[in-house]
């Protein structure tokens, strides 16, 4: 009959996962199960197939947030902030992302409970997909900034410090409002994320015609705690 599998495609996406993309490798994974190389290519093609294994079993553990009564916005902006955490932790999902790894089948489910959460709130079906598509395209958007920001230090090369270098070089009239920005910058932190989520969340709010203001005080209250 043969010798029992030792593994599968679900405890090598499980250890996967552990290792993170990033750090991902056939080797990796090999010596985390205590199989061979050999043995993993019964299960997987290569390192692609095992990357977009290990995406996919990240994305159909995503958690949404816990519904516990609170407003739509606050519960959207709990999303915003798990996507973008998520995102920058494991920066290798991005091109599993854009590859279409992750896909409708893996997050039909999510998505359905999204749409379902906002739809009990009062949106139809189709406002609830156009409020998670925008919360969900500013956490990206956020998490993209915030990991270019971070290999830009890494190699030494900040943006700031960047343009600045940059500015040394050209003619004082040159490039003026991005001197001026640049200038503010230095005395008052630009628009961060929260500011940008805020101001998705209360335009939402005003095209429902609920009080965006309220919206504003809310979701200001949970990013001050979420620290």
């Amino acid at each position: 009959m043969g010798r029992p599998a030792r593994i599968s495609r679900e405890a090598i996406a499980e250890a996967a996962n552990d290792i993170g993309l990033s750090d991902l490798t056939l080797r990796a994974v090999a010596d985390r199960l205590g199989v061979s190389i050999a043995s993993l290519y019964h299960h997987v093609e290569g390192k692609d197939d095992l990357l977009r294994l290990a995406a996919e079993y990240s994305a159909a553990r995503t958690s949404i947030p816990q519904d516990e009564g609170q407003h739509w916005a606050v519960w959207l902006l709990e999303w915003a902030l798990y996507n973008r955490d998520a995102f920058v932790a494991e920066p290798a999902l991005f091109g599993q992302f854009m590859d279409g790894a992750i896909g409708a089948d893996v997050m039909a489910d999510n998505t359905e409970a999204i749409l379902a959460r906002l739809v009990a709130q009062g949106f139809t079906a189709r406002e609830a997909q156009s409020a998670y598509q925008l919360v969900s395209g500013c956490a990206l958007g956020a998490a993209v900034q915030a990991i270019r920001e971070q290999r830009a230090a890494v190699a030494g090369r900040p943006a700031a410090k960047e343009y600045l270098r940059l500015l040394a070089d050209r003619e004082p009239g040159d490039l003026p409002h991005l001197r001026a920005l640049l200038a503010e910058a230095a005395i008052t932190p630009l628009d961060s994320f929260e500011t940008r989520i805020t101001t998705v969340l209360a335009g939402i709010a005003a095209r429902r015609g609920e009080d965006w203001s309220a919206i504003v005080t809310n979701v200001e209250r949970l990013l001050t705690a979420h620290g």
